[in-house]
């Protein structure tokens, strides 16, 4: 697929915060994720905690509070937990803040739970399918790429304050190809780690 994906950066406000949750047992050996409710392990939880840290600190030198954002979560077990260390990190209440099912990760359907070693045994056919076309391909039982960007723009569409979110590693990439205009074949392959968090600010992106 060539061309870009159409910005939303005059719309958006900023700054932007983005936190993928912490790492899961299922992160750790490459499972397929997607919908399935896989609490953090305790490598995400210090991953969480160093992100609230760093963030407590870096607020103060964007000149910002807390109170200048609005926080919001997926509403999956991992960016909760992973949403409620980082507040707590921060001094603030944990369970204070807001979530929408938007921001729900890719559902992958009939392969979730599967590693990709597997799928090339047991599912050769999504295997093959996802690297012909990995933004557009629609899992069997689940999503695409393409349908997530989808309802993550919706979302975006109906903000109006700078916010700090916590959710998930597609959920990621697609924001970021909403708010920097990359082409959707580069989008599946953005990075997404769980140990930084992205700052978006004044049309540019930067890893914190």
């Amino acid at each position: 697929m060539t061309g870009s994906l159409m910005p939303l950066a005059k719309t958006m406000p900023t700054p932007l915060l983005y936190v993928r949750h912490g790492q899961t047992d299922w992160n750790l050996v490459g499972r397929m994720q997607g919908g399935q409710d896989i609490p953090l392990n305790e490598t995400g939880r210090s991953q969480a905690r160093r992100n609230g840290m760093v963030m407590k600190d870096f607020l103060v030198d964007l000149g910002k509070t807390s109170d200048d954002f609005v926080f919001v979560s997926s509403p999956m077990v991992r960016a909760r937990e992973t949403m409620e260390i980082l507040r707590k990190e921060m001094g603030l209440v944990p369970d204070e803040y807001k979530v929408d099912e938007r921001l729900r990760e890719i559902t992958f359907g009939e392969v979730e739970g599967m590693t990709v070693p597997e799928m090339k045994v047991d599912r050769p056919e999504v295997v093959r399918m996802r690297r012909e076309d990995k933004w557009g391909y629609v899992h069997p039982g689940g999503e695409s790429y393409k349908m997530v960007s989808e309802r993550v723009a919706q979302w975006m569409a109906e903000q109006q304050d700078p916010m700090i979110i916590v959710a998930h590693g597609v959920v990621m990439r697609v924001l970021r190809g909403l708010l920097c205009g990359y082409a959707p074949a580069e989008v599946p392959d953005l990075d997404t780690p769980q140990d930084k968090f992205l700052l978006w600010r004044d049309g540019s992106e930067a890893w914190v």
